[in-house]
């Protein structure tokens, strides 16, 4: 900055302005000048300072089902912040549809869960804002960041249905959605800017101008990111690894023991371990023979890329390439359903065995791939328990399709690519909308088939280890009793010490008739009731597709059954425990 030659300094105040003004915020900035203003030239006293100006608000609305929808609020909060807004920041579980006609400026991040779904949490904000009910927003500007998933049909649908429906109300778009794939960070934060920069700013009258449009603070002012996160990972030691399964099962699930001594690292029960895997080495040379790819590339197939994942969104890029008669056809709108055939069970491998393309080099096909993603795992343990460490309950998947051997990636690169005394890079995930309740006297009941025990290992762990007085129950379920009853030894422990107050199993394949956890809960439907009547939280953890849709209906006819209710005051009964944040899922 190079102040102007008629100004009545002398070159060493010149030369240390000239120095020190370009290093300032424009909230430092703005601050600055009016001190500076208020100051008298004489006895420096400090005058009566002028109206400060008016702030314009903007409401930050976010779905989550992850909880990185609410990282991104916050941070966009910030960033609106230092662009001379007010921001607040709502989650969708806590607002209701009505409630935006009273906002001016609008930014909201969601997210879209399974097959096109809004998250959980903001499910019923989301049922309301497409209903008849919803209300004219034709004061509001707005503007939509959609978190996704390209390798899923419905990619960002969540999103899209809330930008359109916005609109649709009189809402004005002063900003284009932006769609995130699983690499948001860099697209939000574009998004971000542009639609701050594009946000109505006025000022109060007589006051000083607003901040300028646009003028965002660095970088370095967004939050510093824990020391510890997914670009910085912690290499964890494992420090114990046990097949939990006996040898006539026909799964294989592994505890895993891993170091957080000398991290400084720290969570709570219901979040969530981050790991960062790396693909098999098989899967890469087969890959490589396959494109007829240089092996120079197999270090960074191995670890930066996602070499499996086959979408129709990389179909249609890798068609670009290949100029495939047949590919084209399927990529057609009328031969979706056919499309949607040929993928499942098929990987990228199947695709460049399939339609090779000549003399495709290694960054032709690096630039169609999408980075290799961590994957998060509920967390089976409390630190109140186990002092520096944290334990993961891991089922190894392991399946055959078109011929040749698949593997989940990180699933067994934690069983067979990584052994006792060596490190696994990960960080820590928190999960809000999982937690247990605050009074230590309030009963819970979990249900957790599979691996969905481990948040609940972490849960009875924590209450013991914290003397808490509410009463435990839990429902397990997995295919036999002798070989697949995953902590067999620790339930029955808790429950002989009256720390476990109801054990309730199901083991599906130990009878000719199939019995599930929700058959369970069906079988013990007037107990189950009168538990949340006194209170009970009520959690689910596993599968999402089958299981934690079973176990909603379950909930749903046992309320209508024992609470004497119709169809739809049972589901007003269960809706109300959502949102009192009593009724919590951590499905996958």
């Amino acid at each position: 900055m190079n102040l102007p030659d008629h100004a009545p300094l002398d070159p060493a105040q010149r030369a240390a302005l000239e120095s020190f003004l370009p290093s300032l915020r424009s909230d430092q900035a703005t601050w600055l000048s009016g001190f500076l203003a208020g100051t008298q030239s004489g006895g420096g006293a400090v005058a009566a300072a002028a109206p400060a100006a008016k702030k314009p608000e903007v409401t930050i609305l976010f779905g989550t089902e992850s909880g990185n929808c609410e990282v991104l609020a916050d941070q966009t909060a910030k960033l609106a912040k230092s662009s001379g807004f007010k921001p607040k920041v709502r989650n969708m579980s806590e607002t209701k549809a009505g409630d935006l006609a009273k906002v001016g400026n609008l930014l909201v991040v969601v997210s879209t869960w399974g097959d096109g779904d809004p998250p959980d949490a903001a499910a019923a904000f989301h049922e309301e804002l497409m209903g008849d009910s919803a209300p004219k927003l034709d004061e509001i500007s707005f503007s939509v960041c959609a978190l996704g998933d390209t390798s899923y049909e419905k990619f960002c649908e969540t999103g899209k249905q809330v930008d359109k429906r916005l609109e649709e109300l009189g809402a004005k778009r002063i900003h284009v959605r932006q769609d995130c794939d699983v690499d948001y960070e860099d697209p939000w934060k574009t998004w971000a800017e542009a639609a701050i920069s594009a946000l109505p700013q006025p000022a109060a009258a007589g006051a000083p101008a607003a901040v300028a449009v646009g003028t965002l603070a660095p970088a370095e002012a967004i939050p510093v990111p824990a020391t510890y996160d997914k670009k910085n990972p912690w290499q964890a030691e494992i420090l114990e690894k046990i097949n939990l399964n006996g040898s006539g099962s026909v799964k294989e699930t592994w505890h895993l023991e891993l170091s957080l001594e000398d991290s400084g690292l720290s969570y709570l029960p219901g979040d969530a371990l981050g790991v960062i895997p790396e693909n098999r080495p098989e899967d890469v040379e087969d890959i490589i023979i396959a494109g007829k790819l240089d092996n120079a590339i197999a270090d960074d197939l191995r670890t930066q890329y996602d070499i499996t994942t086959l979408s129709s969104r990389f179909v249609g890029k890798y068609n670009e390439l290949a100029q495939s008669k047949k590919l084209s056809e399927l990529l057609s709108a009328e031969k979706k359903a056919e499309l949607k055939d040929w993928l499942w069970g098929r990987q990228i491998v199947d695709l460049l065995e399939e339609f090779p393309v000549d003399g495709l080099t290694a960054e032709q096909f690096t630039g169609l791939l999408r980075k290799l993603q961590p994957r998060l795992y509920s967390i089976a343990s409390s630190l109140q328990a186990h002092e520096d460490e944290v334990h993961l309950t891991v089922a190894a998947v392991r399946y055959e399709t078109h011929g040749r051997d698949r593997v989940g990636v990180a699933s067994t690169y934690l069983a067979d690519r990584v052994a006792k005394g060596e490190n696994v890079p990960v960080y820590f995930h928190a999960n809000k909308n999982f937690r247990l309740p605050a009074d230590n006297n309030t009963p819970v009941v979990m249900v957790g088939p599979g691996t969905g025990i481990a948040p609940f290992r972490a849960f009875l762990e924590e209450r013991v280890a914290t003397d808490a007085q509410g009463k435990n129950w839990l429902f397990f379920g997995d295919q036999r009793y002798m070989f697949d009853f995953l902590y067999q030894l620790e339930w029955q422990e808790y429950f002989a010490e009256g720390q476990l107050h109801k054990l309730s199993t199901a083991f599906s394949r130990d009878q000719k008739h199939k019995i599930y956890v929700q058959d369970r809960m069906r079988e013990e439907s007037a107990a189950l009731y009168q538990w949340l009547e006194d209170g009970a939280h009520f959690y689910v953890c596993g599968d999402a597709s089958r299981m934690a849709k079973d176990v909603h209906q379950a909930l749903l006819e046992i309320v209508a059954k024992e609470g004497g209710k119709s169809e739809k005051d049972a589901e007003a009964y269960v809706d109300a425990l959502r949102k009192a944040k009593r009724y919590q899922r951590d499905v996958y």
